[in-house]
């Protein structure tokens, strides 16, 4: 599943796109992915902004409205202008660059001077339409943790979200959205790895120090992957429907048997909250009475 990066850039792609652009017409193929479709009203209603919140994709409506969607695991969102214009976003098969419709088409949005598909092998995605004033009280919204680049987003407001999970494992606490929003595996190993604090630490057990590192490395981290187009993590590519190359830099992630580049000992993967998990065991000790598996 794409993580707040990933988002994040094909967000800022759709933003340069979409806007000022009218809906004409709305085919759905698959009434899941587009549940209100067919009462939608939706002819004629223009696009204003594209924007994110955790991992989910926003874009803005003149009606008040907003569609919400969600790219899950194998969603795309495929633009093509009528004078050939085309970028794709999303799981990187042939359907990026081959003639649509095809069989993972779910849903078609015909603009003005151009076409916008919804593509979903796996149909998990989805497509939701929202008022947007009120979007902030959906439930699955309204649970939802700080986001870790805003500018309210301090070391502070992190120790404060972590603090009722003190018994949790530190790993376990990031991938929580309840907790942080839009931060995945990659993310949560890799800042981690550069705050020198061990995946399966509780919360409880970190200092203020270690939480303002953790603050500081996840920031940085986050937007380095951001500037570098996202992961290109299997099955995702950035807004122009290139790879993202974020991977390139990675310090610990899919690094398991190389060298930690800060001091040299062998990086391993074992697992912690219920997902792979790559650490550096000298730079990040284990908790008293815990040892890491073997890399596998």
């Amino acid at each position: 599943m794409p993580e707040l990066p990933e988002v994040e850039t094909v967000c800022r792609g759709l933003a340069a796109l979409l806007p000022g652009r009218r809906i004409s017409g709305v085919e759905c193929l698959n009434a899941k992915s587009f549940p209100q479709a067919d009462s939608a009203g939706l002819i004629g209603v223009g696009f204003t902004a594209v924007r994110r919140r955790a991992k989910l994709i926003i874009i803005e409506l003149d009606n008040g409205h907003c569609l919400l969607v969600h790219l899950k695991m194998t969603g795309q969102l495929v633009f093509v202008a009528d004078d050939g214009e085309r970028f794709g976003a999303g799981h990187p098969n042939d359907s990026l660059v081959n003639r649509l419709p095809d069989r993972s088409t779910r849903v078609i949005f015909r603009l003005t001077g151009a076409t916008l598909y919804f593509n979903d092998q796996r149909k998990f995605g989805w497509i939701l339409l929202l008022d947007t004033d009120r979007l902030a009280e959906q439930p699955f919204l309204r649970k939802l943790g700080p986001e870790p680049l805003s500018d309210t987003f301090s070391a502070e407001v992190l120790a404060q979200a972590l603090r009722p999970r003190s018994r949790t494992s530190i790993k376990a606490a990031l991938l929580d959205q309840t907790v942080l929003a839009g931060v995945g595996n990659i993310y949560a190993d890799e800042a981690l790895w550069a705050a020198e604090v061990h995946p399966a630490r509780p919360v409880g057990s970190l200092s203020a120090d270690d939480i303002a590192r953790l603050w500081r490395e996840l920031r940085v981290i986050l937007q380095l992957s951001i500037d570098q187009g996202g992961s290109s993590d299997r099955n995702y590519v950035d807004a122009t429907g290139q790879r993202g190359s974020y991977l390139r830099f990675a310090r610990v992630f899919r690094r398991q048997g190389q060298l930690c580049p800060r001091c040299g000992s062998t990086i391993i993967k074992t697992r912690v909250a219920g997902r792979g998990t790559h650490l550096c065991p000298t730079c990040q000790l284990a908790p008293v009475g815990t040892t890491d598996a073997a890399a596998r």
